[in-house]
């Protein structure tokens, strides 16, 4: 078996088990009816409208983040009905609350798949809450499409990542700080599946390009209480931190961390889950000249992206901004239209192999991105950004094009020791 089916094949359970070490609650009772029910799909297409579930956080830890998210799913939506809906059928949402819980994600999915009969979900946000649902879409044969950046070495035919695997975010952001001379890296994170990856594979690319990571510390989820790691990483004569804190944790991380005179000037931190709607809570004057790696900010300069800006603030006040996974939770929505169309059907497998063409495209806020249909990731383009004065994100720097995804970083011969590949 190569080492790419074995991921693909292991990484569920993997996801199960380091739920289980997180403290998160895992059936394996309730995994296993759900592998065992039928996959026959209920999904109507008889009538005008074709249903679709939103699963997102709408309370909890992650709601922070996930509560945005879900506005532009919904407004994607409203755009998509007002301009005649997919195949001349109004798009019908059905919310539902994952409530930054991984078992309550599995089991909202399990019911808008098998109760709602939707044609596809869009959400999740947390590794381990795409983990945890990953089984209940493979076993009902449905359709997630999964918005958020994450840790790669997946790859499922039931999920669609619009968000960025780590060749288009993590190594993108490491090659920015070791070109800047970072070469003493202090890690902080959350206990969870996409840290601790993500962690694995920065360790593995600083042993391969003369780096030293000077300390490794994780929290559980939604932890407040800072002060010893911060205090660990003043000693540890690291040039920069690389954090991959999620939800909340991130305020009282950086309200300590200033607290004790660390800014971006004596000790950068470069953040991967801290984007545009993040900051208030933060506190600009917390973050003020600190880095972030994604694909998308506010003020990338297209005329697709003015116009999302400009419709989201009518939507939702002129007060709120925009972020990168509620760009690519928008978009995600464009594609599955684009792959609907392009199959003529609602059919999952119909929709599978329109995407396999390699063909769907959408000029999207951030740019062109196209799914690439091996193994159902998106082209992006990486930009890191520096948060400003007024909370908004500055693009830094920018890949000159389109980087095509490489969740497995087959292209990177140092990668092949995680996991033992």
């Amino acid at each position: 078996m190569s080492s790419r089916a074995l991921l693909t094949a292991v990484l569920p359970l993997v996801g199960a088990l380091v739920l289980t070490g997180c403290g998160q609650r895992y059936d394996p009772q309730a995994q296993a009816a759900a592998e065992q029910a039928p996959r026959q799909s209920c999904v109507d297409t008889d009538g005008d409208t074709i249903k679709v579930g939103l699963l997102n956080s709408l309370s909890g830890t992650m709601a922070v983040s996930e509560t945005t998210v879900n506005r532009s799913l919904n407004m994607a939506i409203d755009e998509i009905n007002a301009d005649g809906g997919v195949l001349g059928k109004q798009i019908e949402p059905v919310t539902e609350d994952g409530a930054s819980e991984p078992t309550i994600f599995a089991e909202r999915a399990g019911k808008l798949i098998r109760q709602d009969c939707v044609a596809a979900v869009f959400g999740g946000w947390t590794s381990a809450s795409r983990k945890a649902m990953l089984p209940v879409f493979e076993s009902q044969d449905s359709l997630l499409f999964y918005p958020v950046q994450y840790e790669g070495l997946e790859a499922s035919p039931n999920i669609f990542y619009s968000g960025a695997t780590t060749n288009q975010q993590i190594i993108p952001a490491l090659d920015w700080m070791r070109e800047q001379g970072h070469r003493k890296i202090f890690l902080v994170g959350s206990d969870y599946v996409f840290p601790r990856t993500a962690n694995r594979i920065i360790n593995a690319y600083a042993e391969a390009h003369d780096m030293e990571i000077v300390g490794e510390e994780y929290v559980p989820m939604g932890s407040t209480e800072f002060s010893t790691i911060v205090n660990k990483a003043m000693a540890s004569e690291a040039d920069a931190v690389f954090n991959t804190l999620n939800g909340d944790s991130n305020v009282a991380f950086f309200r300590q961390y200033n607290a004790v005179g660390m800014d971006a000037q004596s000790l950068p931190v470069m953040s991967v889950s801290i984007a545009e709607e993040e900051v208030p809570g933060i506190g600009v004057d917390n973050l003020r000249g600190q880095y972030v790696a994604w694909d998308y900010y506010q003020t990338v300069e297209t005329p697709e992206n003015d116009a999302f800006v400009a419709d989201f603030k009518r939507s939702y006040g002129e007060n709120q901004v925009t972020s990168d996974p509620m760009e690519a939770a928008y978009t995600s929505v464009y594609l599955w239209k684009e792959m609907v169309e392009e199959a003529g059907s609602f059919d999952v497998a119909a929709v599978q192999e329109a995407a396999d063409s390699g063909e769907i495209a959408f000029d999207a806020p951030e740019g062109t991105v196209t799914v690439d249909g091996e193994n159902q990731h998106i082209s992006k383009t990486p930009r890191i950004g520096q948060i400003r004065e007024d909370g908004l994100i500055d693009t830094i720097w920018e890949a000159p094009e389109p980087v095509a995804p490489d969740p497995f970083l087959d292209g990177y011969s140092w990668a092949a020791s995680i996991n033992g590949a």
